[in-house]
């Protein structure tokens, strides 16, 4: 009997040990299970807010480009008026080009025109050069100073290399540089030669000189003379003349300015039937393919 309840009992005491090592495991295997969730919450709060930003960050995004869509219809919209436009101005813009075109080409032409005509000129006065300087040397040509323009030739020389200072006498040095005139002259016996004096502006104060007027005609006809009498230059082809100071190619304000309109000046012209001839020899200029410079 006794030995029944000690069984009893122990069977008892080992089912209550027994169930009380159940529950410790389930506790402990629950707390586990609870702190996975809640760290799985935790991540999953986080997810959320990150989640929350970026669809705010679209959001915004989306809201940019509607308000950009719309200011690009906007503009298509006022470049459609704008094309528009230009299709209904086509025609009239057809005929304004039409008319521009026409006014080039008559441009065109028109400066073909003056490009031919300064090719003939500088031809004409290219012939004139040669000609009239031909008998003269490389080292002559230093001393003298030849320009043609629209055919007539200009040899300037200064006072200081003719005459003597404030005085209408040819010097001594001066011989040679008129033995040079002379053979540009001789070289064309039926061209017309004017033999022109210029002063400054300093007044002349001679017994003899009244003014610049009278320096300059005596220079001149100085100048005539000597051609003639020593150089053999027929003397109805000379003429003497005299321009005072009313012709200056520099200011007189300065010293260099008045040596250069101290100066007297040869001019050779060719009779009208000569020049119509010299035309005739002038080369006919290129006019496929004018330079710019020529114009």
């Amino acid at each position: 009997m006794i030995n029944n309840r000690i069984i009893t009992m122990g069977v008892l005491m080992s089912g209550l040990f027994l169930a009380s090592c159940v529950s410790n495991k389930k506790y402990t295997a629950l707390q586990t299970q609870h702190q996975d969730l809640a760290a799985q919450y935790q991540k999953g709060q986080m997810d959320l807010t990150e989640a929350r930003g970026k669809i705010k960050n679209l959001e915004d995004q989306l809201e940019y480009e509607r308000k950009n869509n719309a200011s690009l219809k906007e503009a298509l919209g006022r470049l459609q008026g704008t094309l528009d436009m230009s299709i209904n101005q086509n025609s009239q813009g057809n005929a304004n080009i039409s008319k521009l075109v026409d006014e080039i080409n008559a441009s065109n032409k028109y400066i073909q025109h003056l490009v031919n005509t300064k090719n003939k000129s500088d031809s004409l006065n290219l012939v004139l050069t040669n000609n009239l300087t031909r008998s003269l040397s490389r080292e002559e040509l230093r001393d003298v100073d030849v320009k043609v323009l629209k055919g007539v030739v200009y040899i300037s020389l200064s006072d200081n290399m003719l005459y003597k200072s404030g005085s209408y006498e040819i010097s001594d040095k001066a011989g040679e540089t008129l033995s040079k005139i002379a053979k540009i002259i001789q070289d064309y016996k039926d061209y017309e030669v004017l033999i022109e004096g210029n002063t400054d502006t300093d007044p002349i104060s001679k017994p003899n000189i009244r003014n610049n007027w009278d320096l300059s005609a005596l220079r001149a006809s100085s100048v005539v003379q000597a051609l003639q009498n020593q150089y053999g230059v027929e003397p109805k082809r000379l003429t003497a003349g005299g321009r005072g100071e009313y012709n200056p190619v520099a200011d007189n304000s300065s010293a260099d300015g008045k040596a250069r309109n101290r100066r007297t000046q040869i001019i050779i012209t060719p009779k009208l039937d000569q020049f119509m001839e010299l035309i005739d020899k002038a080369p006919e200029s290129s006019t496929d393919s004018p330079m710019p410079s020529d114009i």
